[in-house]
C-alpha cells in the first residue's frame, strides 16, 4: 500500500515530488528549494527552479496511475541544440539505483526519434520546481531525440484531473508550445489558476478550485475560443486520451512526478539521478545509450 502523502508535499524538503496518495494536510511549498531526499517534497511556488544545482537532490518519483499519451507535443524549447554524444559507460550511472528499466518496454509515438518524456502536472509543486530543468533537458537534446510530455491526474485531491484535461485540449488545439510555461506561472506565480491560496499558504476550498471554464478563459489570451476549448476538453477524444494516459503511466511503473521516461525503456526521477543537474546529464547518457543500441 502506498503511503498517503500530505495535500502539499512537505515543505521541509526542497526538491521533492508529488505522490499518488495524499491527505488533506499541508501548505504551499516554500519559495526556494533547499535540499531533498527520496521523500516526496513540494517545490517552490515560483515557476523558476534551480536547474543547475549539481549538489542538490532532485524531486522524488511520484506514485501514480495517470500518465499522458506518448504523442504529447513538446514546447518550443525542445528544439535540439546539442550534438549526439558518443556512448561511454564509466560506471557512473547504476541501473536499479539511478535509473530503472521498464519491463516490458513501451512503444513510443515518434518513429525514428528517441523519445524523452516528462510525466508532470501543472498542479504539482515539485513539477513546478523541476520545470526550468525540464526546459534545459529539452534544449540539450541531440537531433536524434525529441521531448514529450505526459500529463498526470493521480491527485484528484489537488485538482490534477482538470489540468490533465486542459493539457490535452490545448494540445489538440495546437497551442501547447505557446502556453506550457504560462500554465505553470498561472498555477504557481500569479495564482490565476492556483488550487492553493499562495498568499495564505494553504489550500483553497474545493469550491474555489479552477474549473475547465476558468482555464478556457486563460487560453483565450492565446487566441483560443473559450467555448471551443471547453467543447474539445469535454469530448470523447480527450476522455479517451486521458484514459490512455492513465494506462500508460501504469505500464511505465511511474509512482511520482516529475518522472523522466527515456524511449519507453528507462525511468528515473531527479532524486534517483542525484539532483537537477544530474537529471540533465543522465537524460543525455540514456539517450546516447539508446542511440548506441546498448
Amino acid at each position: 500500500m502506498l503511503k498517503r502523502l500530505p495535500f502539499l508535499c512537505a515543505a521541509l524538503l526542497a526538491l521533492a515530488a508529488c505522490s499518488h496518495d495524499s491527505d488533506t494536510s499541508g501548505s504551499v511549498p516554500p519559495a526556494a528549494p533547499v535540499a531533498s531526499s527520496t521523500a516526496a517534497t513540494p517545490a517552490a511556488p515560483s515557476s523558476a527552479a534551480p536547474a543547475n544545482t549539481a549538489t542538490t537532490a532532485a524531486p522524488a518519483a511520484t506514485s501514480s496511475t495517470t500518465p499522458a499519451p506518448t504523442g504529447s507535443a513538446a514546447p518550443a524549447a525542445a528544439t535540439p541544440v546539442a550534438a549526439a554524444a558518443p556512448f561511454v559507460d564509466n560506471g557512473k550511472w547504476v541501473e536499479g539505483k539511478n535509473y530503472f528499466v521498464i519491463e516490458p518496454a513501451q512503444p513510443t509515438s515518434h518513429p525514428g526519434k528517441i523519445e524523452v518524456t516528462e510525466v508532470f502536472s501543472y498542479a504539482c509543486p515539485a513539477c513546478n520546481g523541476f520545470h526550468a530543468t525540464a526546459d534545459q533537458i529539452a534544449k540539450s537534446l541531440p537531433p536524434n531525440a525529441v521531448m514529450n510530455y505526459l500529463a498526470a491526474s493521480f491527485r484528484p485531491d489537488e485538482n490534477w484531473p482538470v489540468f490533465q484535461r486542459a493539457f490535452y485540449a490545448a494540445q489538440a488545439l495546437g497551442v501547447v508550445d505557446k502556453t506550457h510555461d504560462a500554465m505553470f506561472d498561472a498555477a504557481w506565480k500569479t495564482g490565476e489558476l492556483s488550487t492553493y491560496d499562495l498568499k495564505a499558504e494553504k489550500p483553497k476550498p474545493k469550491e474555489a478550485w479552477p474549473t475547465i471554464d476558468d482555464i478556457a478563459k486563460f487560453y483565450a489570451k492565446y487566441g483560443v475560443d473559450p467555448k471551443e476549448f471547453v467543447g474539445i476538453a469535454n469530448s470523447f477524444s480527450i476522455n479517451t486520451q486521458m484514459k490512455r494516459a492513465d494506462d500508460l503511466m501504469k505500464a511505465y511503473g511511474v509512482d511520482s512526478t516529475p518522472t523522466m521516461i527515456i524511449n519507453g525503456k528507462y525511468r528515473f526521477t531527479a532524486t534517483s539521478a542525484g539532483g537537477y543537474a544530474q537529471a540533465i546529464e543522465l537524460t543525455q547518457w540514456l539517450v546516447s545509450k539508446e542511440a548506441a543500441g546498448k
